[in-house]
């Protein structure tokens, strides 16, 4: 007779919903936060199946509050008829108080902006990484893009070696 840990599934899930690739090619990113999402049962629905997107969305400060803006999430076809989605509905960030200060005081002070990084689940819940970051001029983007391809070329020869 089996034993019931044996018959536990070995699960291994990957927690990431999505990832905004551009944000380092476009930024120099000085400090990450983790922030809470205040969503609507939809959307949760929605990132369940990964139906989000952050590549044009940015992240505003009003109020004292933060805001992701132009976060497009596209509802399920399954959903509530009741309900009228908006898919790129304003979303509020749930942050600690010194850590919206730290963010306050870089956009204002400093010239930072602040962009979404990626989104993923933490015991059930959506969390937003977010950068306090800085732009990049093209000079920059080119001197990256040559690092990359050395870092890149220099593994292959030391693979053929």
């Amino acid at each position: 007779m089996a034993s019931k840990k044996s018959k536990k599934k070995n699960k291994q899930t990957d927690n990431t919903i999505a990832v905004n690739r551009q944000a380092s090619h476009e930024f120099f990113i000085e400090e990450q936060f983790e922030a809470g999402l205040v969503l609507e049962g939809w959307e949760v629905k929605s990132l369940r199946e990964g139906r989000i997107q952050l590549k044009e969305s940015h992240i505003s400060i009003h109020k004292g509050e933060a805001w992701l803006l132009s976060a497009h999430i596209s509802p399920l076809l399954s959903a509530s008829t009741h309900i009228v989605p908006d898919t790129i509905r304003k979303k509020k960030l749930l942050l600690h108080d010194y850590e919206l200060s730290k963010l306050i005081g870089g956009v204002e002070r400093k010239g930072y902006t602040i962009i979404p990084l990626s989104m993923y689940w933490i015991r059930g819940r959506a969390k937003l990484k977010i950068g306090l970051a800085k732009g990049k001029k093209l000079h920059d983007k080119r001197s990256a893009s040559k690092d990359k391809d050395w870092q890149r070329d220099k593994e292959r020869l030391m693979k053929h070696a």
